[in-house]
């Protein structure tokens, strides 16, 4: 049997084509990843010089200002700093949970990301189910907190992992309950839709006026889950030294650092995306009409401003975070379980069945 050499050729020359589109098929899908991952690393370098910079404000303090022009670079000097440090390891803990940990921490709430709209349909995934999913997510950060506690072989880290497993809880269904409410208020649970159910009043909008009572159950409840103070009881430096971090080193210790910037950011932007109409330019169509749809003109352009207001937002409301940090005592632990548990959780029962009636009643 003879075989024609051309025939040979073509085949060959099609198997290459159909494996160079297999490869540019996989590079194009690992682009918007990678760009997302990238923004979210020069966001979370934003949110510590920031916090650098009011800190030092309200303690009437100079804050970095030497790494860089006005500091900004003090935050990658810091993360090379603990890059190039020793990595310690207890001899007598569990080395995997130990290693596992931070490592838990840090992809659980990147994993976050994947359902937050940056602008017009600019997500990474648009999920039907996209809030619940970021809390089904970020309830995995404290398994991997109290592994690291557990792994570390050291009462004060066990504590803080402990500490750090009931403050989830306990402020993660009165979370649960306002994302709920807005969820049956938009009759949607993607987050896109729940954006576009915002936009038709502009500012007026905002769930922020609809459900006041949950905007602050979910303020609260989101600086707990983020161990922000005055709930940072996980890592009480006066009690437990570092909590689940005291024996950790080198990087394994930035990751806990990067992974509690990283929580802050997705629950700014999540604020953003459920309480301050996301990406859309918050002023009443029927002031400026031209002007309500500015971000939809042009895909560059309207994307590019989407994603401008989105990060003008979030930032804006980082400030209080970072200002509370400053201005608030350390709660005690009876104190912090109490308010979730015996206030908020009963408060956002309330919210959910004042929302439910309502919409009930507009049928």
């Amino acid at each position: 049997m003879i075989i024609d050499t051309t025939e040979i050729e073509t085949i060959n020359s099609f198997s290459k084509l159909e494996s160079l589109k297999e490869a540019y098929g996989i590079i194009w899908m690992l682009v918007p990843i990678l760009t997302l991952v990238l923004g979210i690393t020069i966001g979370v370098l934003v949110i510590v010089w920031l916090e650098r910079e009011i800190s030092a404000g309200i303690q009437q303090r100079i804050g970095p200002e030497y790494a860089g022009p006005l500091g900004i670079l003090q935050a990658l000097a810091d993360g090379t700093k603990l890059l190039l440090k020793e990595n310690l390891i207890p001899s007598t803990g569990d080395t995997r949970l130990f290693s596992i940990g931070p490592s838990i921490a840090v992809i659980s709430i990147f994993l976050s990301y994947s359902v937050i709209p940056f602008g017009d349909h600019l997500v990474l995934a648009d999920l039907s189910i996209g809030v619940f999913l970021w809390i089904a997510i970020s309830s995995i950060a404290p398994v991997g907190l109290l592994m690291s506690g557990y792994g570390s072989n050291n009462k004060y880290s066990f504590l803080g992992g402990l500490r750090a497993a009931a403050q989830s809880i306990s402020y993660e269904i009165p979370l649960a309950l306002c994302v709920l409410s807005i969820s049956l208020r938009v009759i949607r649970s993607s987050t896109v839709d729940i954006v576009e159910a915002q936009s038709k009043y502009g500012f007026w909008g905002w769930n922020l006026w609809r459900q006041p009572i949950g905007f602050i159950v979910f303020l609260i409840s989101s600086l707990a889950e983020c161990e922000r103070l005055p709930f940072d009881l996980p890592e009480a430096e006066e009690e437990l030294v570092a909590g689940y971090q005291t024996e950790y080193s080198g990087i394994k210790f930035g990751l806990f650092y990067i992974a509690s910037y990283l929580n802050l950011l997705v629950s700014s932007l999540f604020v953003t995306v459920l309480y301050l109409g996301g990406w859309n330019l918050s002023i009443p169509h029927i002031f400026v009409p031209e002007l309500f749809g500015i971000n939809k003109r042009g895909k560059v352009f309207g994307t590019l401003i989407g994603i401008f207001i989105t990060l003008a937002k979030t930032y804006l409301f980082l400030f209080i975070p970072i200002a509370t940090r400053w201005t608030l005592p350390r709660l005690r632990m009876d104190q912090l379980l109490n308010l979730g548990w015996k206030f908020l959780l009963p408060i956002s029962l309330g919210n959910l069945l004042l929302t439910t009636s309502s919409q009930l009643l507009s049928l």
